[in-house]
């Protein structure tokens, strides 16, 4: 099973250490030796006081960080984590995906939501109560411009009147979309439009501040993904569906002692429950670029390459 790790791009306290292009591209080449599948950033254009004062946070573009992260590297896949769809036009963000997986070979990953922060939203001009509609709208339109055909399309906001995108991406379907969010309608936007789904660990507590459904235990990822099942097998759905669960955040039972040992053991119960692939955050705590890759290093050799050997179920 492969793990990507997610890059601490948010950490503009920290800026000369986390958020400049050298940085970025030490952190992935770390990544890619340390054998992790992928790195994967986060979005938010221009995030609002209130958020950002009750623990969120900045990001970088995320298609031009994991460009910095493409030049460092030569195999790693680059995922974003989450873009979220309703704040661009469909064929814009089509073109950025496309672009960043021409240069890189190939290895792009896209991990996509409908977004929750309202007043991000109405900065960006964009209506928060359509997000779910152009989400859904915005995931069809990327891939009819992947084709490299001539589109004719009368979308949400926007008409394309045999209109062409090229160059195409390397990946002959284009990047694999992986749908992120907990709710009924997210699992089954995975099922119905995606290549994978990502549930994110999220407590009852902040059901309301990121507007999607509460998942705190592994049991809870198992029910979920036998829905998501159960949703393909109704819509007729053969090819499997990718589930990249988080590493951390769940609630577990465990018997290992050792952080290295629970974390493979976690690995274990999250393959059980239906996972196929993983991501992990490392500490916040970790505030110098050689400590963060100093532990890159160390989860690589005691945790990653550990959990390369499990298979999902």
């Amino acid at each position: 099973m492969k793990v990507a790790l997610v890059l601490p791009t948010d950490r503009v306290d920290l800026a000369d250490e986390f958020v400049t292009a050298d940085a970025i591209a030490q952190m992935a080449s770390a990544a890619e030796r340390a054998g992790f599948g992928a790195v994967s950033v986060t979005e938010h254009p221009i995030p609002a006081r209130e958020w950002l004062e009750s623990g969120g946070h900045h990001a970088l573009d995320p298609f031009v960080a994991l460009a910095f992260a493409a030049a460092g590297t030569s195999s790693l896949q680059l995922q974003t984590h989450l873009c979220v769809l309703p704040y661009r036009n469909p064929f814009v963000t089509a073109k950025a995906a496309a672009s960043l997986d021409r240069l890189s070979g190939g290895r792009s990953l896209l991990g996509v939501g409908a977004g929750y922060l309202q007043d991000e939203f109405a900065a960006l001009g964009v209506d928060f109560a359509q997000r779910n509609e152009l989400t859904d709208d915005a995931i069809r339109t990327m891939r009819a411009a992947w084709t490299g055909e001539y589109v004719t399309l009368d979308g949400r906001g926007y008409r394309a009147e045999d209109n062409r995108a090229l160059p195409r991406p390397a990946q002959p379907a284009g990047p694999p979309i992986w749908v992120g969010g907990n709710s009924r309608r997210a699992i089954r936007r995975a099922v119905e439009l995606g290549d994978g789904w990502l549930p994110m660990a999220n407590t009852a507590q902040t059901v309301a501040r990121r507007r999607t459904a509460a998942l705190e235990t592994v049991d809870d990822l198992a029910r979920a993904v036998e829905s998501a099942r159960e949703h393909a097998a109704s819509i007729g759905r053969t090819t499997p569906l990718t589930v990249a669960a988080p590493l951390s955040g769940l609630r577990t039972e465990t018997a290992a002692t050792a952080e290295a040992d629970r974390q493979v053991e976690m690995a274990e119960q999250l393959a059980r429950a239906g996972a196929t692939y993983l991501y992990l955050t490392l500490p916040h705590e970790l505030d110098t670029r050689a400590a963060f890759v100093e532990e890159v290093a160390r989860v690589g050799a005691n945790v990653i390459r550990r959990i390369a050997a499990i298979e999902p179920h």
